[in-house]
């Protein structure tokens, strides 16, 4: 039985900004998302992994360097694991794009919903589940059944990968929350996946009542994170959450 630790990127610029980044260059963590992937990474400290693989954003390769940082682990760039194509809401406000008609589709079909001039929802979960399973069948055959290895990924991606092993069809992964530097813990058994963990390390402090951003955010939990809210975030993004500003949650 291998052990995927599947890890969010820690909060990014335009996670605070509240700006869907999804795949825009030149956008990095900032000082606190920094400081998430620092802590997650001393929390791993004793855990032998025995590889590693993130998206090709400069978000989620920033993360992996801290949580990887005195460790020689193998790092594989992945395309499949890289955030949603949310076409021509790239780069606008979340408040902004919670106006348009297509939210609400994000928020309770997500797999009726393509970007415009983007990818479908239902295509970046099938990518992403499938670099899933196919990284780990490469990595049980080099390192053997007992395996414990990192992917850093995107809000969205994540969640549709949650979602795909807790059996929920992709319309509801908008009830899970992955907030910014999170992790969750899957097992993996002859294909069959089992959640350990969901969205731990999260901010309790975050739990004080704060003015929502919207409900649901595309890019993962980053509207709220945006705002300053550390907490885990309503799933936001076209996916449910790209709150993350990665994301229709990120």
């Amino acid at each position: 039985m291998t052990t995927v630790l599947l890890v969010r990127h820690g909060r990014s610029t335009a996670n605070t900004a509240r700006v869907l980044a999804g795949r825009s260059p030149g956008v990095h963590l900032d000082d606190h998302g920094r400081a998430q992937a620092e802590a997650l990474g001393e929390a791993l400290i004793g855990i032998d992994l025995a590889a590693a693989v993130s998206s090709p954003m400069e978000r989620c390769r920033e993360t992996t360097e801290l949580l990887l940082r005195g460790r020689d682990v193998e790092l594989s760039i992945d395309e499949d694991l890289t955030e949603c194509d949310y076409g021509q809401w790239t780069n606008r406000l979340l408040s902004e794009l919670s106006g348009e008609p297509l939210w609400k589709r994000v928020q309770s079909a997500p797999s009726s919903v393509t970007f415009p001039e983007g990818e479908a929802m239902q295509a970046m979960a099938a990518r992403g589940v499938q670099a899933l399973r196919r990284h780990d069948r490469r990595i049980a055959a080099a390192h053997g059944d007992h395996a414990i290895w990192l992917a850093v990924s995107h809000g969205d991606v994540i969640k549709a990968i949650l979602a795909d092993a807790l059996g929920m069809h992709l319309d509801h992964f908008q009830r899970i929350s992955v907030a910014p530097a999170a992790l969750s813990i899957l097992a993996i058994n002859d294909g069959s996946l089992r959640v350990l963990t969901l969205n731990a390390g999260t901010d309790l402090a975050a739990l004080v009542p704060r003015a929502p951003v919207t409900e649901g955010t595309p890019g993962g939990d980053v509207g709220a994170e945006a705002a300053g809210d550390t907490r885990a975030q309503p799933s936001s993004s076209p996916a449910a959450q790209s709150a993350d500003a990665d994301r229709p949650r990120a």
